[in-house]
C-alpha cells in the first residue's frame, strides 16, 4: 500500500513546519516537517525542500509498516499507522503490543493502544506531551473510520 493525502495532511498538522532545525523534546535535531536524519544546528530548509524530505520519511514509515503488518488494511488504518511509524520510529513499532494485537486481527484492540504513545523524553524523563496526545487521538480516529 502507499500512503494518500490523508497521512501526509495529518502528519504536516502534528509536527508543524519549521525552516530552521530546532532540537525536539526527544533531544533531535529536526528541521522541515519532522524531518531528522542528517539535521545539524542551524540548518535551514525552504517548505518545498521540506516536503520532499517528508514524502520520503513518510515512504520509509509505509515501508515498515507494509513489511510488518501481516493482515489486511483499509487504507485509513494504513495512513493511521504510517504517521505512527513516522513519529515513533520502526523499531518502537515493531516491538509494540499495537502490532502484535493488529496481527492478531484484532483491530479494535490495536486502536486502543494508540493513546499508549503519548510519551517523549524531556530531559530524560519520559513525560506525557499534549501534542502526542492529540496526535494519538487523530490517529485513532482515523484508523477506526471507514474508506
Amino acid at each position: 500500500m502507499t500512503p494518500s493525502s490523508h497521512a501526509e495532511a495529518l502528519i504536516q498538522q502534528s509536527e508543524g513546519y519549521y525552516s530552521k532545525s530546532y532540537l525536539c523534546p526527544a533531544g533531535k535535531w529536526t528541521i522541515g516537517w519532522g524531518h531528522t536524519r542528517g539535521v545539524k544546528p542551524g540548518d535551514v530548509c525552504s517548505k518545498e525542500l521540506a516536503l520532499i524530505y517528508l514524502q520520503e520519511d513518510l515512504q520509509e514509515a509505509a515501508n515498515a509498516v507494509n513489511r510488518l503488518v501481516k493482515i489486511p488494511l483499509n487504507q485509513n488504518q494504513f495512513d493511521a499507522l504510517c504517521s505512527l511509524v513516522f513519529n515513533i520510529g520502526s523499531e518502537q513499532f515493531e516491538d509494540s503490543t499495537l502490532l502484535r494485537k493488529l496481527n492478531k486481527k484484532d483491530y479494535l484492540g490495536a486502536a486502543k493502544e494508540f493513546p499508549r504513545w503519548n510519551k517523549g523524553r524531556v530531559k530524560g524523563k519520559l513525560v506525557v506531551l499534549n501534542g502526542l496526545v492529540t496526535r494519538r487521538k487523530a490517529e485513532q480516529n482515523l484508523f477506526l473510520s471507514e474508506d
